[in-house]
């Protein structure tokens, strides 16, 4: 019996292992396409709350409530699901945060980066996540002298502890991004597939509120892999 225990034990930390080693990938079956993001094992506390989340059908339905051009798509009010046209929404989450998981500059806000949305420095100083509130970057590109700007302003807001590297000015310069983030809000995965549909919503019409006029849904998030 003790030698079934054990090995009953080593095979359960076997895939505990291969499951730490996993790259997640879930699908966002949204009314614009599919979108497919995976996410970073390095932040372990926001991979597995967003696997929950995602597991539990809290976004399946939901909109993109707040969507900026050239800069972000957002997600993550249940109470979007029924929500009447023009309706301001964005207030509501599942009542608890996620602790704040800098990787930078391993991960920075590069065009595709999923991260999580949180509320203000002003009652959340400690820059915790939102327990469902979740946004994906579309972002811009930028010249040298308005990474440099963004760089000094950075600076007072980390302490001087974070620095863009000659690899990620490169790629906000070319590619683009949302640099002013950085430090800020925790990135936890990238979009991988489908970036075409994060460009088509983040280019909607909106409201004064950022809300798309036509609602744009995700139908069905799942985890994939």
């Amino acid at each position: 019996m003790t030698f079934m225990l054990f090995a009953v034990s080593a095979t359960w930390a076997q895939r505990e292992a291969q499951a730490d080693t996993v790259r997640h990938q879930v699908m966002l079956q949204t009314t614009k396409g599919n979108i497919v993001v995976e996410l970073y094992n390095e932040t372990p506390r926001h991979r597995d709350n967003f696997l929950k989340v995602v597991r539990s059908g809290y976004y399946d339905g939901i909109l993109f409530h707040r969507v900026i051009a050239d800069f972000m798509i957002q997600a993550g009010d249940s109470t979007s699901r029924h929500a009447k046209p023009g309706a301001q929404l964005g207030d509501y989450d599942l009542g608890y945060t996620v602790p704040a998981e800098f990787r930078f500059p391993q991960y920075f806000h590069k065009r595709g980066a999923l991260a999580a949305a949180r509320e203000p420095d002003s009652v959340n100083p400690q820059r915790a996540s939102g327990g469902a509130h979740f946004y994906i970057v579309w972002g811009r590109t930028y010249s040298d002298a308005s990474l440099d700007r963004i760089q000094h302003k950075t600076d007072s807001l980390t302490k001087s502890n974070l620095t863009f590297t000659p690899e990620i000015r490169e790629y906000y310069k070319t590619v683009g991004g949302t640099p002013h983030l950085d430090g800020m809000y925790t990135v936890f995965g990238q979009v991988i597939q489908g970036l075409d549909v994060v460009d088509a919503i983040d280019h909607v019409a909106t409201d004064e509120n950022d809300r798309p006029l036509e609602d744009v849904r995700i139908v069905k998030a799942s985890v994939i892999k």
